[in-house]
């Protein structure tokens, strides 16, 4: 089969690229070509950042309800054709299918409607007399045209992320798609061209050259990235040159802290599936769990026996929890970090590729680990979950918060004392206690540190794409 050639989403049609450039998009469960896609020069992104620009002067007067219905509309087109985006976004990254539908589009949708409600509902304080004389109100308004760039691990989830907030608060976007993973952001970008006028929603694919184009163009008035920290550290510095507002949402290595009164049996089972979704390829994922001393072992023989019947295959097994690595780099990376073990680690599961096409990697378990080793600090990617063995509150306390990372957590125990406390003490944007990775589109995601800052979902995230502004009058 013949590969599909897309094209960017500009103005509220495909365009071509100035230079003709592409680069095959690899399908990481055969490893064949399935796509080609422009890799766009400073030139193409100019050019969409400008026709963002000259829609945002008509679209940043929209009404809050003209808004809300056009992502409403959008969200009901997605969801006629949820089957149809969660196909290209399996097929693009090796996800189930099954647990794509269920499990992605289903918040996908929500989190649109989501959106399209929080565009009436803007806070503010109240207009009044706070000066004797005067008369002061706040108008919240959007901050101009956004430059966004997504990551390959969520690719449509995280464009909606992104755009669902910007577009409801009357910002326009030009949005760069990952690389390796561009297939359902186009398709997004496709559908939506019927609700919002050309050039709200722009889509521009390319490389690291491209998305550093789209960053430092004069044009755009803040810049939003979920990426690795290398690349929220380049986008921050770039930003920086322009004083634009900048959205970083980053890496994580996320703490599962075990105690002697937890339910081992339900932790297990939490802590395997937060860990093993998608691969690990989740900045949220469960790999870096805590256990007491006191059911250390009993905790590590539990998890490798989970390990050993949770399945990776292709995305049409209805058995498998997770598909393969996004791309060859990824799996290279992974094998790396186990290659690289210290003596004193033990894997007690997995720590090997399976099969010999596709980036599948087997669930992983690496256990009697030093809090200094590599795979303690820094973030894997992949399907690999490490234990540690802790003696008392305070020791894990002080492993949990002794990483760069600040996005997620979790604290298992039956005490509400502690979990109240560690919930108060661990330096991560979000706290679970007995359980991992349920998000919702009401509360905020975000982290601390080398995680990043700005929030996603929630009003918070909203609020985010908007700016103050004071208005006083004499009376």
């Amino acid at each position: 089969m013949e590969p599909r050639v897309l094209r960017n989403i500009v103005g509220g049609k495909p365009v071509e690229t100035v230079g003709g450039k592409t680069s095959e998009i690899i399908d990481p469960v055969t490893e064949q070509v399935i796509a080609l896609a422009p890799v766009s020069s400073a030139e193409d992104v100019e050019h969409a950042l400008r026709t963002a620009k000259e829609a945002f002067k008509e679209w940043r007067r929209s009404t809050p309800a003209a808004r809300q219905l056009a992502l409403l509309k959008l969200a009901d087109a997605v969801e006629a054709r949820a089957d149809e985006f969660a196909a290209v976004e399996s097929q693009n990254t090796g996800k189930p299918l099954g647990l794509t539908r269920t499990e992605e589009l289903t918040p996908i949708i929500d989190q649109l409607r989501f959106f399209a409600g929080a565009a009436r509902v803007l806070e503010g304080r109240a207009t009044g007399e706070y000066m004797e004389g005067h008369t002061s109100s706040i108008r919240r308004e959007p901050v101009g045209v956004c430059a966004q760039v997504t990551p390959w691990n969520y690719p449509l989830l995280m464009a909606i992320w992104k755009i669902a907030p910007a577009l409801a608060a009357g910002n326009t976007v030009v949005l760069k798609p990952s690389d390796t993973t561009p297939m359902s952001t186009l398709l997004l970008a496709e559908v939506a061209q019927e609700f919002f006028p050309a050039g709200v929603f722009n889509v521009v694919c390319g490389d690291r050259d491209t998305g550093r184009a789209l960053v430092e163009s004069k044009i755009p008035a803040m810049a939003s990235i979920t990426g690795s920290v290398r690349a929220g550290m380049e986008v921050a510095a770039s930003a920086a040159k322009d004083v634009k507002r900048v959205h970083l949402e980053l890496g994580g290595k996320a703490p599962c802290i075990v105690f002697a009164d937890a339910d081992l049996d339900a932790a297990v089972e939490g802590i395997s599936v937060g860990g093993y979704f998608n691969a690990g390829q989740d900045c949220t994922a469960a790999t870096r769990v805590l256990v007491h001393e006191n059911v250390y072992h009993a905790f590590v023989e539990k998890l490798a026996a989970a390990a050993a019947e949770t399945k990776t295959g292709r995305p049409d097994d209805e058995d498998v929890l997770y598909g393969p690595l996004n791309n060859a780099n990824q799996l290279a990376r992974v094998q790396g970090f186990i290659e690289r073990l210290p003596a004193h680690a033990a894997v007690k599961a997995g720590g090997h590729r399976v099969g010999e096409v596709g980036y599948f990697f087997a669930p992983t378990v690496v256990a009697d680990l030093n809090q200094d080793d590599e795979i303690i600090q820094n973030e894997v990617f992949g399907p690999v979950i490490t234990v540690q063995k802790f003696s008392d509150d305070d020791e894990a306390l002080e492993w949990a918060n002794g990483v760069e990372y600040g996005l997620a957590s979790s604290v298992w125990t039956a005490s509400h004392s502690r979990a109240l406390a560690f919930s108060r003490d661990l330096n991560f944007g979000c706290v679970w206690i007995n359980t991992h990775i349920p998000l919702v589109a009401e509360m905020p995601h975000g982290g601390f540190g080398h995680s990043g800052y700005g929030k996603d979902l929630s009003m918070y995230g909203f609020e985010d794409y908007t700016r103050v502004k004071h208005v006083m009058s004499a009376i």
